[in-house]
């Protein structure tokens, strides 16, 4: 999603007015040893039943009923707490897969595949119109920061990205950030190269079979998306919101996954680390991982603790790594940009007040 179309939707101060009431609540030790699913999610019982507010939960079920989500789920501490809609219903994820692509990166940088700092030069990638001798100057590292400073035009991007995208050759790699299509497509291709595997087949194999993904269908629910703007497609991903939401958990706990590491000690902080402050402040951005700064008072709990994955039309993933709590949130707009509705930002973050509401009441404040 273009940073305008997110900087319009996401004012500090309505954030504040929808949220301020979530700091008092929701606040949750990490348990020493996290439930994590196996072939299904682990949900409460008769004998251990929820202790979150079923009231409160028909409140958030009748807002996201109002701005027409299509699903959205609730895993605390690895536990399916609650479900809304189609959560095994694969959809796009639009811009989420870059955040997945984030983790793919982890896992094979963590088995010396990929150089953060090699360049386009030396990687040998162009596109149609070539690259400039300063463009191909530009790391592995700047285009997962967005800052690559090549501004040619890109598969699967939006009206409003085409419209806000810098002149060619107007700021050097590294010096400027711009939510931008082609770092991210040449991102898959570097993948392709230096990896031996698509993206595609990554992501079956590094995440869906570990983390035994129940809804996932290999090749189905993938697609390369080739336009004629440039040589790199890009990597069009369908996911179910309970799939997702095992990533979610993934991150949530530090890229282990029962007692395997998945993701090396480290990626998730280096890559949930803000190298860009946002528009007016309110948001960092990562390696393809948004980081919720001042303009999400109820989500600072430090550096590295949350992390926001976001897509066109209303896909949203919130870790909180903290609290060890992951919400996933779902528009189906898998038939292309026609989509029958679209959940703004703001009213995300309305949703995910009315879910932390209904959380139990810590005994101490966060």
């Amino acid at each position: 999603m273009p940073m305008a179309g997110l900087s319009r939707c996401l004012l500090p101060g309505a954030f504040r007015k929808a949220l301020s009431a979530v700091l008092l609540c929701a606040a949750h030790a990490v348990p020493a040893a996290g439930v994590f699913p196996a072939g299904q999610w682990a949900t409460p019982n008769a004998a251990e039943p929820s202790r979150w507010s079923e009231a409160k939960l028909q409140v958030a079920d009748a807002f996201a009923a109002s701005i027409k989500s299509d699903a959205y789920l609730v895993i605390d501490k690895g536990v399916l707490v609650h479900a809304y809609g189609d959560i095994d219903k694969p959809m796009n994820l639009a811009s989420v897969r870059k955040s997945v692509l984030s983790v793919l990166y982890g896992i094979h940088i963590g088995r010396a595949e990929i150089d953060l700092d090699q360049t386009l030069g030396q990687l040998g990638i162009g596109d149609k119109d070539g690259l400039s001798d300063t463009e191909r100057t530009a790391t592995v590292r700047q285009l997962m920061q967005l800052r690559s400073g090549v501004y040619h035009p890109a598969a699967y991007e939006t009206d409003e990205a085409k419209a806000e995208r810098p002149a060619r050759g107007s700021h050097a790699p590294g010096a400027f950030w711009y939510y931008n299509n082609w770092d991210a497509n040449v991102l898959g291709t570097i993948f392709e190269r230096r990896t031996g595997r698509s993206v595609f087949e990554a992501l079956k194999t590094d995440l869906a079979e570990p983390l035994q993904f129940q809804d996932f269908r290999y090749p189905q629910d993938t697609e390369s998306r080739l336009e004629r703007s440039s040589e790199h497609p890009a990597y069009v991903m369908h996911l179910s919101a309970r799939d997702l939401a095992r990533i979610g958990l993934l991150m949530a706990r530090d890229g282990m996954w029962q007692d395997k590491r998945i993701v090396p000690a480290g990626w998730v902080t280096e890559s949930t680390t803000s190298y860009t402050t946002v528009g007016p402040g309110w948001s960092g951005y990562g390696y393809l991982w948004w980081v919720p700064l001042k303009g999400f008072p109820f989500w600072q709990r430090g550096p590295h603790q949350l992390l926001l994955a976001v897509g066109t039309g209303g896909q949203f993933m919130m870790v909180d790594r903290k609290r060890d709590l992951v919400v996933v949130h779902r528009v189906d707009n898998s038939k292309g940009w026609l989509r029958r509705s679209e959940v703004r930002v703001d009213q995300f973050a309305v949703l995910a007040s009315h879910i932390l509401a209904a959380a139990p009441v810590a005994a101490t404040p966060p």
